[in-house]
């Protein structure tokens, strides 16, 4: 093993470059990264395989710092091993338009493989990391041609320890028996409110050693470099466990803070940056200086990781004069595009069809393309009966050992654990070899709301299939039918929430989702049968929202998605017989695609002149941007067969209609009415 004194030179100059970064923003966490500096350095400078000049070599080892308030010590590796960041970006911590924001995010920096802050949701990465790895090797690797071998390495804290995701994903890690998954615990005993003693007592290497873990332990985390290189190298040797690592430190190593909370989340005073330098044999004049031995010393690593690249291009050179399909595939895959033509598989249909529940039309779309497009990687949170996201010949995704299935399997059986699923999902597709898609009921992807939102801020391609999606849902009642679900969503940026009305707007939503490389989706789908609709078409119900029946001189215009749309329908022929009204009715199955189309083509749906009414048995809110009136349920729903529910709350052609004219009344004085399309400034989006 043999470290020297230049080891130890690199190790203080991350601490020094933390002290540096966050005295200098006033902001930022330098206890972690004077902590871990010691573990960062062996790992990275003896183990990890990487290539600063192309972050995406596709065999790389995949590093995760779950405990993401700590970034400034990834930062620093990053910038001395040669990745794009200067060390003006190292100055720039956590101020406006830089690459080194306040938290790791993917998108923004070169080298970060996943976005983390949120505590627990980078160990959850990190479990889709090694599960996207396993079965891409499955998949892929041949007899000679071991393409895919890397592993994924993941330090936490006792945060990520705490949140209950990370338990979720590593208990589901445990019985995957993901050998290539190796996380590394900061034991060091202290969070924001002070010691854990307070909080945060529990026998966590019991925990994880139920959970099916390898669990080794490293006393000194802060001195011992031959101890932690022995046990990442142990990690290493157990093929069919994943291993977590208890490492002993010192937050805030070197600080006059040490060991204490107050050198968690606040930058080092001056004087305690002046005495660490001095203790440490740098310059206390200087800031953000780096001695070139460390330079040195890094860089050779990073270089023999470009070596390591080239041996790799050459095997994988090979790999495709043997296995030209394969090689091909991978590729493809590697770019985020399809498979050419797997659009002709989406299902169409026309008014002759029989009505058929919406999350049947999404098992009949996933079993049409699941051939056509390999990469799909499917899953349930326990529901797979009740989402229908498995299709008939798919094989799960488990360990050999098991008899129930193998890691070439796609289907992957996440059990009760929405949350974790989500997390892993976003791993899943920051692999970049697989799309994942998942199943629950519309309501318990909140269970998962922090891990969807950060699929929104990483701009993953990733696809929830959210059944049993309203008070359709019938005689489960108020605590599984969602009510607020949606609003919540639609919030969201850069999440496309899809409400398909029947078939073709459920081959639509699932085109758009998957054709969007940096857009994640939620397709929210119905128990009860919906009939197929006249007028609806793949191609306009791609554009997020369409007139489904034009009406000529009509006195409303009735907007609506899901379920309700066909009440709608039904609604505009009672309107005529009984009310001499004449009504248009626009399909809107999902707002944020609707929002980036033209105007001038908004406009066409929701024009001026003409006074519209939203109709969904959710909140209202939200509504308001695109009618002028609507009809929602802005309360809990009820127990009771689906009919009976939606007659309770009036969702029936006769209550639409009531509303429909009370509308109409209305706004029947108001001269020039204006589509709320038209605003003084359109909102960013």
């Amino acid at each position: 093993m043999g470290y020297t004194d230049v080891d130890r030179l690199a190790i203080n100059t991350i601490r020094v470059l933390a002290a540096d970064a966050t005295f200098h923003a006033n902001s930022g966490h330098p206890g972690a990264p004077m902590g871990m500096a010691p573990v960062a350095h062996v790992l990275w400078n003896k183990f990890l395989k990487f290539n600063p000049k192309n972050p995406k070599w596709l065999n790389r080892d995949r590093f995760v710092l779950s405990n993401g308030h700590g970034c400034m010590l990834q930062y620093a590796l990053l910038h001395l091993y040669g990745y794009a960041l200067s060390i003006d970006d190292l100055k720039a911590f956590r101020h406006v338009d830089s690459i080194t924001p306040g938290h790791p995010e993917a998108h923004d920096t070169p080298g970060i493989e996943v976005t983390t802050g949120p505590l627990g949701q980078g160990i959850s990465n990190a479990v889709g990391l090694a599960i996207a790895q396993a079965h891409t090797a499955a998949s892929f690797n041949k007899p000679g041609f071991d393409i895919v071998d890397n592993y994924t390495y993941c330090f936490l804290g006792d945060g990520c320890l705490m949140e209950g995701v990370s338990s979720e994903a590593c208990s589901l890690a445990g019985h995957l028996q993901l050998g290539n998954l190796i996380a590394i615990w900061d034991d060091n005993h202290i969070s924001i409110d002070g010691d854990t003693n307070q909080a945060f007592t529990e026998d966590v290497v019991k925990r994880y050693e139920s959970y099916g873990w390898q669990v080794l332990y490293v006393h000194d985390g802060d001195h011992d470099l031959d101890g932690i290189e022995a046990a990442i190298k142990k990690a290493q040797e157990v093929k069919d466990k994943p291993t977590l690592i208890k490492l002993r430190t010192i937050i805030g190593f070197g600080s006059t803070q040490q060991g204490t909370h107050g050198v968690h989340g606040s930058p080092l005073k001056a004087d305690d940056i002046k005495q660490l330098k001095e203790k440490f044999g740098f310059n206390p004049e200087q800031s953000f200086a780096v001695p070139q031995e460390v330079y040195d010393i890094c860089h050779k690593q990073a270089s023999q990781g470009a070596a390591q690249e080239q041996e790799w291009n050459q095997l994988f050179a090979k790999y495709g004069e043997q296995f030209k399909a394969e090689h091909d595939d991978l590729v493809r895959r590697q770019k985020g595009d399809l498979p050419e033509g797997w659009e002709k598989n989406l299902p169409v249909y026309t008014p002759a069809d029989p009505a058929v529940a919406s999350r049947k039309l999404s098992e009949t779309v996933l079993t049409k393309i699941f051939d056509a497009v390999p990469e799909l990687l499917g899953g349930s949170a326990d529901l797979t009966g009740s989402n229908l996201t498995r299709t008939k010949g798919s094989v799960d995704f488990q360990p050999p050992s098991t008899g129930l299935g193998d890691y070439a399997g796609r289907y992957i059986r996440y059990g009760v654990r929405e949350h974790a699923m989500g997390s892993i999902m976003n791993g899943l597709a920051a692999y970049g070899t697989v799309l994942p898609y998942s199943g629950t009921f519309l309501n318990f992807v909140s269970y998962a709301a922090g891990a969807v939102r950060l699929s929104s801020l990483s701009q993953v391609r990733v696809i929830w299939v959210a059944t049993h999606d309203s008070i359709g849902l019938g005689e489960d009642g108020p605590t599984h039918q969602p009510i607020e679900t949606l609003a919540h969503f639609r919030a969201l940026p850069n999440m496309m929430v899809w409400r398909p009305a029947d078939g073709n707007e459920t081959s639509a939503a699932y085109y758009v989702a998957l054709t969007s490389k940096h857009t994640p989706s939620i397709i929210a789908l119905s128990r009860q049968n919906l009939p197929q609709l006249e007028g609806s078409i793949i191609e306009k119900a791609a554009k997020g929202g369409y007139v489904l029946h034009e009406q000529e001189g009509a006195d409303i215009t009735l907007v609506s998605t899901g379920s309700e749309v066909c009440i709608c329908i039904d609604t505009v022929k009672l309107l005529a017989e009984k009310h001499n009204i004449k009504a248009r009715v626009v399909s809107l199955p999902c707002f944020e695609v609707f929002d980036v189309q033209t105007k001038e083509y908004r406009l066409s749906v929701l024009p001026d002149g003409i006074p519209s009414l939203s109709v969904e048995v959710m909140s209202t809110m939200g509504w308001e941007r695109y009618t002028h009136e609507q009809f929602g349920l802005n309360r809990f729903g009820a127990s009771g067969a689906y009919k009976d529910v939606y007659k309770k709350f009036e969702f029936t052609p006769e209550g639409i209609a009531k509303r429909a004219v009370a509308t109409i009344d209305f706004w029947k004085d108001v001269p020039n009415i204006r589509s709320p399309i038209n605003r003084a400034f359109q909102q960013l989006i």
